[in-house]
């Protein structure tokens, strides 16, 4: 059954509004917020297991693209006529078919138009055991939505922490790590040029922010899903890189060498600290060789997601030449 709610005092929806704000409560209750399309997709493509849907059907069945053929998730300016719907899922990244349920039969999906005789555009779904749906009127939405344009759904999905341990590098791998990164946004935009640049995983040491916080997981596109990503300590970090013979390269300033000069080709772990104190005193004494992007100007630092880009694709350069 679709559970219909309207109100903003409904105690459900006071949940996802503290789970969006409080990470205390996130630990707590071991859920996070994921909202709009492409980041659930990623989500559920990682393996993450959804607790509850919220959607509103009039913005869901309209602003989606069009899914292959047959019915999928269409926009107005693509909807299926009258009698055409096929009920077939034509993909399997089509969000009604993985989130929603299994194939459906004799119902329609949201934004499709039912055959003639059918007063109702109520969808319904097949659900995954123990999910629950709750559908929401545009007006709540536009409340509980934590950015516009996301496509009418979001969820409540069951955290899943990764340990050093539980990481399954290739050989020759290459990873980021982040000290005591502090804006969800920062580590957001690193791990989209991690993501883009094949690299295997994203270790943050000592964090000022947890994994799970909605500004990270919309700043990165989803990328926190598609990259592993390992929060820990600084000393069980580097006992980890050197257990795994990953060569060790700090960014700084002080005693080191032009990035490009720098051998990348092995297995390789960028570490960058933050942009007001960079790295500690341990990683600078833990690391294999000391590398620094040039500085042109009158400033002496560039912002860790963008100094992390720019050192991921010269390893991928060299590993690439």
């Amino acid at each position: 059954m679709v559970e219909r709610i309207t109100s903003a005092q409904n105690p459900k929806v006071k949940e996802l509004l503290a789970l969006q704000e409080k990470s205390r409560l996130r630990r707590e209750r071991g859920l996070f917020v994921v909202e709009g399309r492409r980041e659930l997709e990623h989500c559920l493509a990682a393996g993450f297991t959804i607790d509850t849907i919220f959607y509103c059907p009039s913005i869901y069945g309209t602003v989606l693209p069009r899914v292959g053929g047959g019915c999928g998730l269409q926009g107005a300016e693509n909807f299926t006529p009258p009698g055409e719907c096929s009920l077939q899922p034509t993909a399997t990244s089509d969000l009604a078919t993985a989130v929603l349920g299994t194939k459906p039969e004799g119902v329609w999906h949201a934004g499709c138009i039912p055959p003639k005789g059918s007063d109702s555009l109520q969808p319904a779904y097949r659900t995954p055991s123990g999910v629950r749906i709750i559908e929401v009127t545009p007006e709540l939405y536009g409340k509980i939505a934590y950015r516009g344009g996301t496509e009418g759904i979001m969820a409540e999905v069951r955290a899943r922490d990764l340990t050093l341990e539980d990481l399954r590098l290739r050989p020759e791998p290459l990873v980021v790590v982040l000290e005591s990164v502090e804006k969800p946004g920062n580590l957001g935009a690193v791990l989209r040029s991690a993501d883009a640049a094949g690299a295997d995983a994203v270790i943050v040491c000592d964090p000022l922010t947890d994994l799970y916080n909605p500004n990270l997981i919309r700043s990165s596109l989803g990328g926190i899903f598609t990259v592993p990503c390992v929060a820990t300590d600084s000393p069980s970090a580097i006992a980890w890189l050197k257990k795994q013979g990953i060569r060790i390269l700090t960014a700084q300033l002080q005693d080191s060498v032009w990035y490009y000069d720098s051998d990348m080709k092995g297995g390789t772990a960028i570490v960058i600290g933050t942009e007001s104190t960079g790295l500690t005193q341990q990683w600078r004494e833990a690391a294999d060789e000391h590398i620094r992007i040039p500085m042109l100007g009158r400033l002496d630092s560039l912002n860790a997601s963008v100094s992390a880009a720019i050192l991921l694709f010269e390893a991928v350069r060299q590993r690439n030449a």
